[in-house]
């Protein structure tokens, strides 16, 4: 990664992108967050820059954001920090693992995350700013939306859709050709079988409609 990288929090999801961003041997410039680290020893080495107007003195030509800010079901302020850096025109960069697998003809957008031991098969596209956390496995030929969170150890069979801002709870299993809308939580554990309606929350064996401020 050659631009420098400015890392946004300093909570469990920014630690374990900041562990791999080292591994990497990324130019880390720092990282902002008006709170303490929760992992004191790992961030010790790094600048710390409490606003946006501290990170103003890099040219954002050369220098890439990394979002370090964890996914929380129901909760937006992972996506409305993306935008809002967008808006001032930062860019985001895309992390991938080492060790993870990832087909050449995967599609990653600007953003995603893909962690430790996950696997993307080929014709998969995932959309930006979204996680695709620990172990978690996306077969071939699925389009994964916007600021979708793919939690740890989810399994997600051929040719799914999911849009926009949905949530897949860790273990969360999808059959093939499954079609999930927009504002989708599926609870950890839940397998799911057939299309979903947006603003859904799907617990196992039982889907519950709701609205998703």
């Amino acid at each position: 990664m050659s631009d420098g990288v400015v890392l946004i929090g300093a909570g469990g999801h920014a630690s374990v992108l900041l562990d791999l961003l080292i591994e990497q041997r990324a130019n880390i410039l720092g990282y902002i967050s008006i709170d303490i680290a929760s992992n004191e020893q790992l961030f010790s080495d790094f600048r710390r820059f409490k606003s946006d107007e501290q990170i103003n003195q890099f040219d954002r030509s050369m220098v890439k954001l990394v979002n370090g800010v964890g996914s929380i079901p129901g909760n937006t302020l992972r996506h409305d920090i993306y935008n809002r850096y967008k808006e001032l025109g930062y860019r985001f960069a895309t992390i991938v693992s080492q060790n993870a697998i990832v087909s050449k003809y995967a599609q990653l957008a600007e953003g995603v995350q893909v962690m430790h031991g996950a696997i993307i098969q080929a014709g998969v596209s995932v959309g930006c700013n979204s996680i695709v956390n620990t172990g978690a496995i996306i077969e071939h030929d699925c389009t994964i939306g916007n600021n979708n969170h793919i939690a740890p150890g989810v399994t997600i069979s051929g040719n799914v859709t999911s849009q926009s801002n949905v949530h897949f709870g860790t273990g969360s299993s999808v059959i093939q050709l499954v079609d999930i809308d927009e504002n989708v939580i599926i609870g950890a554990g839940a397998t799911i079988t057939k299309n979903v309606e947006k603003n859904s929350i799907c617990y196992p064996a039982r889907i519950f409609k709701q609205a998703i401020e």
